[in-house]
């Protein structure tokens, strides 16, 4: 496994004090490049560690695989070129399952990621919306509000590498029955961390997660919703806003979308019905355009 973490000297600057020369800790961004049956599908900006969960979950979010017995094995391996290059971690081949159909090697699967913006090479909107094998309609489950506002305090709680930096995406799931954090995993892209998870509850043969809540650090994102849709994840929880996008997915597919999940109140932008007690008590107030709505 590469480095998570890496100390760099830095100048701090205080105004009218004189200026400290210090040591930081930062957060390590290394490209991983996802490969499946030693053909390249992915290269992403990442965090190292978990890049196997990393790769099961990606496979997931793009429709490839949805269950455990599909994912066979994955292995580091060096970079381009020749075998006799060092193994840096940073490129990771994936065998799949006898049987299971390896990704379509058009346009639409060839795209660079970034830590910032996910998939954004993506051809088009109609490439994303990809169909997922879960039907998150279905899922009956019921989470109280005061369960939810006490997520982001959980998830900020055990995000060990964000301590030392300042510098990770959180993503993790938590089972709304027993009120346990099932799985936490941080990472320079919010879209990665996403991903690991989804991986973890693959690997794990829990898919599709049902009667889960995925919450996240930062903004809800459409990819981000994509991701939970295709995982069978009927609540995503986030501590900032989404998008017009991911909203919009969110009602189509039937996911409670959740935002602005801060101290104690919170927006319901999606299915209501799975916030216990937003629905009937809901009464209209005038739009004032701004995260305290």
């Amino acid at each position: 496994m590469g480095r998570i973490t890496v100390r760099r000297p830095v100048v701090r600057v205080t105004v009218d004090r004189d200026p400290v020369r210090r040591i930081d800790t930062l957060a390590v961004e290394e490209p991983l490049e996802i490969r499946v049956a030693g053909t390249p599908l992915a290269v992403t900006m990442r965090t190292p560690g978990h890049d196997v969960e990393l790769a099961a979950g990606f496979l997931v979010s793009e429709g490839v695989i949805a269950a455990a017995e599909e994912f066979r094995s994955a292995i580091h391996c060096g970079g381009p070129g020749s075998g006799g290059e060092i193994n840096q971690y940073n490129v990771l081949d994936v065998a799949l399952a006898p049987g299971v159909r390896p990704p379509a090697p058009d346009v639409t699967r060839n795209f660079y990621t970034t830590s910032s913006c996910g998939m954004c090479g993506k051809a088009s909107i109609d490439a994303v919306r990809t169909v997922s094998r879960f039907d998150v309609r279905e899922d009956p489950v019921t989470v109280g509000p005061e369960e939810v506002a006490a997520l982001p305090d959980r998830l900020r709680a055990e995000q060990a590498v964000f301590d030392k930096t300042g510098g990770l995406h959180a993503a993790a799931l938590f089972d709304v029955a027993s009120g346990e954090l099932l799985v936490l995993r941080e990472d320079v892209g919010r879209h990665n961390a996403v991903d690991k998870v989804i991986g973890w509850a693959l690997l794990q043969d829990r898919l599709p997660l049902r009667g889960a809540v995925l919450q996240v650090s930062g903004r809800a994102s459409f990819e981000l919703v994509q991701k939970a849709v295709m995982a069978g994840l009927p609540v995503l929880s986030a501590v900032s806003a989404p998008s017009s996008l991911a909203a919009e997915l969110a009602d189509e597919a039937g996911l409670t979308l959740i935002g602005f999940v801060r101290g104690d109140h919170m927006n319901v932008y999606t299915h209501a019905h799975r916030v216990a007690g937003a629905v009937g008590a809901a009464r209209s107030t005038p739009a004032i355009g701004s995260a305290s709505s």
